[in-house]
């Protein structure tokens, strides 16, 4: 076996580190009695890398299980969605002063992959424990809409709850204004910076309506879950899974609301003007957004909250905008480019195995559309025949391509003739794959003007 030198760790003046085996697996070496499960072999257990092993390593070493993280100036989710992904992203969070949120998956990911939670935080886990990495990292239960889901998240230790409020979100509804009008109506609120919200009746019909049931149900999550400590984490409220942009004065109203009910909230992720589509950069007006998120930037400081940006793959036209305007503090979420950076090492490594998995794509992108929004035309997607194999990652630098790749992800993690070779090739290709998520993660955080550690 091949010992991980950064993986060694004392305890009890006994060592327990991690080893890569002659048959290409890595496993757990420990001295017996520490609760790890496996063979023992010369006085040591060796252990596989299996859920009861993770829960004895994060008890053991509490640096491998998560922690609140969202209090750091600068966070950043990266959605690991085939559990690979872990030591490419760690080399990024080494050089650059952003916390992770290394356990970053929603129930939807989860069923599209056949993966469960455990699952997830237990990848990150020993990817933690094999590089060494001792600076803390997050894991959030993304986009939840369920009391049952989110008990699942949070009995598991994750520490980050991100609720998912477009089921109760009634777009351009009008609302009962009573009893919000002593709080709001021709009331002019100043934020700060030399802004006003000013509510109408109007635009405090469309808060009420459009907010309201959504609002209760927040309220509710919040008090069921969270409130007086009954579980240790983080609260993001999620308003941005809708096809209205949410305006300063809707964003105005959920934080007040929050507030004057007693939510206690680490981010808001509104739904900004213009397309925050999957994989690809921003589709919009740059000038207005770059104006709008000031805005909102504006009314997070006012109440102490961070902005979250969801759909943050990719966002490179806008990503200065929002360093600017939040001072370069945020929260921002990726998940659908780190596949994206693997498949196109398949391209790179394997083109036959890409041009099939390619293909698979095309036959069953309508399916997958059911799942994400997205405007792809494949049209604008050349033809593999015409393409040799030199030119297939250059696939990767056209949208439309993109797209067809990101939304298509479960279904091809669900088609065992091409779920098995994919992992063979990415096990054989684990140092390129990981060079490739450090250069394009890093990529993210330059543009929004994150610092790198002194």
């Amino acid at each position: 076996m091949r010992i991980y030198d950064t993986s060694r760790n004392e305890i009890n003046g006994k060592t327990v580190c991690m080893a890569r085996m002659e048959n290409h697996e890595d496993v757990l070496v420990a001295p017996e009695g520490l609760g790890f499960q496996g063979e023992v072999r010369d006085g040591s257990v060796l252990a596989p890398l299996n859920h009861e092993n993770a829960c004895a390593l994060r008890r053991l070493f509490p640096f491998t299980a998560p922690t609140r993280v969202l209090t750091a100036p600068r966070s950043f989710g990266v959605g690991d969605r085939l559990g690979l992904a872990c030591p490419g992203h760690l080399r990024v969070f080494r050089k650059y002063d952003a916390r992770p949120v290394l356990v970053q998956q929603s129930i939807r990911e989860l069923d599209l992959t056949g993966r469960r939670y455990e699952d997830v935080l237990d990848c990150v886990t020993f990817a933690v424990f094999r590089e060494g990495f001792k600076d803390g990292f997050g894991a959030d239960g993304d986009h939840l809409k369920k009391p049952e889901d989110i008990e699942y998240a949070l009995g598991l230790g994750f520490t980050m709850i991100t609720l998912d409020l477009s089921d109760h979100i009634r777009e351009d509804r009008e609302g009962e204004i009573a009893p919000y009008r002593e709080i709001y109506l021709n009331r002019v609120f100043d934020v700060g910076e030399g802004q006003t919200i000013r509510f109408d009746e109007a635009s405090l019909k469309k808060c009420a309506g459009i907010y309201g049931p959504a609002l209760d149900f927040a309220v509710e999550m919040y008090n069921r879950f969270l409130r007086d400590g009954k579980y240790a984490a983080d609260f993001e409220i999620s308003i941005d899974e809708i096809s209205v942009p949410t305006s300063p004065e809707q964003h105005f109203f959920v934080a007040n609301e929050l507030t004057r009910r007693g939510v206690a909230f680490a981010t808001i992720a509104p739904r900004f003007i213009g397309e925050f589509q999957k994989g690809i950069d921003y589709i919009g007006d740059l000038s207005r957004f770059t104006a709008e998120i000031e805005v909102h930037a504006q009314i997070a400081r006012h109440f102490g909250y961070k902005l979250s940006i969801h759909s943050g793959s990719d966002k490179f036209s806008v990503f200065p905008a929002i360093g600017k305007a939040t001072r370069e503090v945020f929260h921002v979420k990726t998940a659908g480019t780190n596949w994206l950076e693997a498949m196109k090492i398949v391209a790179e490594k394997d083109p036959g195995l890409y041009r099939q998995t390619h293909a698979f794509a095309l036959a069953h992108f309508s399916e997958a559309t059911k799942y994400y929004h997205v405007t792809t035309n494949l049209n604008n997607i050349p033809a593999l025949d015409d393409l040799t194999d030199a030119e297939l990652p250059e696939l990767f630098r056209n949208n439309d391509a993109r797209q067809l790749i990101h939304i298509t992800y479960g279904l091809i993690l669900q088609n065992p003739a091409l779920k098995r070779p994919l992992y063979e090739l990415w096990a054989r290709e684990e140092e390129a794959y990981a060079q490739a998520i450090d250069r394009h993660i890093s990529r993210h955080l330059q543009a929004l003007g994150c610092p790198e550690h002194k």
